[in-house]
């Protein structure tokens, strides 16, 4: 592949992966120590039937219909849960089960019986995301990135996924100081008269965000290996919070990078004629790391023991 087929085909599938993971990563550090890191899964179940009504609604996939939609779904999935847990007279994590299965399955019925064959949005894309069709056909090779009219016909991904990953991240470093304290000690956090509440709704927010955004280009299921695996790999090699964020980051690039090379490359280097799903193979990276670094990263001990 010569450098105008690497800029147009791979460039930008290779930064979007990258620009999820990081976004999804930087959140996922805080939901891990505050042991809520499913709510990433939480978030992508029932965020399904929200986005599919949202382009029911408006007829098109675009940014601000789904994040009102996802929202929506958010909502209701919290009413749902509250009225199974008083009604039934069961815990909370049974009720919320329930709910995030059924919405989830709500969803893919909706995108089995509605007419999306005019956009990526179907079970398949649902599921896995369509990163491997995300390219840039009006690239001629690197002198595009400086070419403003070229510039104008990237993915839209792209720059969406560029500014969610930007803004999680600065906003994440506007609240280091409050999010570090309420994290890992809530009653001191309240007590030093820190909106405890308010921040935690901020980090789900922003969560969800994220995985809003990384919805169309890595697909619902695959979001969640991208909350948790780096920030689980990168609690495993370090004790302090800021060595932590940077190096479930650099998982975060290396899985994304890695995951869509070997699913392009991979096969085809096996003697197979197909390549595979990209979000698929950045989730199996993903799973890899962790798996590497529970059995040689020099904290595994303690956090097994924690």
């Amino acid at each position: 592949m010569n450098g105008a087929e690497f800029v147009a085909l791979s460039l930008p599938p290779i930064l979007i992966g990258v620009f999820a993971a990081i976004a999804c990563a930087v959140p996922g550090n805080f939901l891990l120590l505050r042991r809520q890191a499913l709510i990433g899964d939480a978030i992508s179940h029932v965020a399904l039937p929200g986005i599919v009504v949202a382009f029911l609604i408006t007829g098109a996939v675009t940014t601000w219909p789904m994040m009102l939609g996802a929202a929506g779904a958010a909502i209701i999935a919290v009413v749902l849960i509250e009225l199974i847990r008083r009604l039934g007279r069961i815990e909370v994590g049974a009720a919320m089960g329930v709910v995030f299965t059924t919405m989830f399955t709500a969803g893919v019925l909706l995108l089995e019986q509605s007419d999306t064959s005019s956009v990526h949005l179907d079970v398949e894309h649902a599921l896995y995301g369509n990163l491997e069709s995300l390219i840039w056909l009006d690239a001629t090779g690197w002198t595009s990135l400086a070419d403003p009219a070229a510039l104008a016909g990237l993915p839209p991904e792209l720059p969406r996924m560029a500014v969610v990953a930007l803004l999680v991240g600065l906003l994440t470093l506007l609240l280091w100081r409050p999010l570090t304290i309420s994290t890992f000690d809530e009653g001191f956090a309240r007590a030093a008269g820190l909106p405890v509440t308010a921040i935690g709704l901020l980090l789900v927010i922003m969560a969800a965000v994220a995985a809003v955004a990384a919805f169309d280009a890595v697909g619902s299921i695959i979001v969640i290996a991208m909350f948790i695996c780096p920030p689980a790999a990168a609690r495993m090699m370090t004790n302090r919070l800021d060595h932590q964020m940077g190096w479930s980051i650099g998982f975060a690039t290396v899985s994304a990078l890695s995951g869509y090379v070997l699913a392009g490359y991979g096969p085809l280097w096996l003697g197979f004629d197909n390549s595979i799903s990209a979000a698929g193979m950045i989730a199996v990276m993903s799973g890899l790391i962790l798996a590497i670094a529970a059995r040689f990263g020099p904290c595994r001990a303690r956090v097994a023991g924690s």
